[in-house]
């Protein structure tokens, strides 16, 4: 179960669809969708969370709690709306293309690819693109 949450007043667009596109990239990857979070936030509180449970005192887009357990995804994907706002910007993407990919991002690492070295990072922006491309097929 795919489920939606607000810390600030964003409100996501066309929950169902999404929640449909983000099931069927689990199943693309063999994987079991369990219980996924998504909790939408600002800078301030995904700061907080950074500096307390990661030990970083940096603003990010997003940060992923995995209680997967092999290929049963679970866990709770925060994500700033503030920094993917600054984010499209800077990339010259529009709000939603980069909010859709910062959610597939967690996902993604649920499933098991990473982005830590270059080739795990072009790995993952294709996967990002792959999956991007299917939402708006849908």
């Amino acid at each position: 179960m795919i489920s939606f949450n607000n810390e600030t007043d964003f409100k996501l667009l066309e929950e169902a669809k999404i929640s449909k596109w983000i099931s069927s990239i689990i199943l693309k990857e063999n994987c079991k969708e369990d219980e996924i979070n998504y909790i939408f936030c600002d800078d301030e509180y995904l700061h907080k969370l950074n500096v307390e449970f990661l030990q970083h005192d940096t603003l990010t887009d997003v940060i992923s709690f995995d209680y997967s357990v092999g290929k049963i995804l679970q866990g709770d994907i925060y994500i700033s709306v503030e920094r993917v706002a600054d984010n499209a910007k800077d990339f010259k993407v529009d709000f939603e293309n980069e909010l859709h990919r910062v959610m597939i991002h967690g996902v993604l690492h649920y499933c098991g690819y990473k982005d830590k070295t270059e080739a795990d990072a072009a790995l993952m922006r294709s996967k990002e693109d792959e999956a991007l491309a299917l939402l708006k097929a849908m």
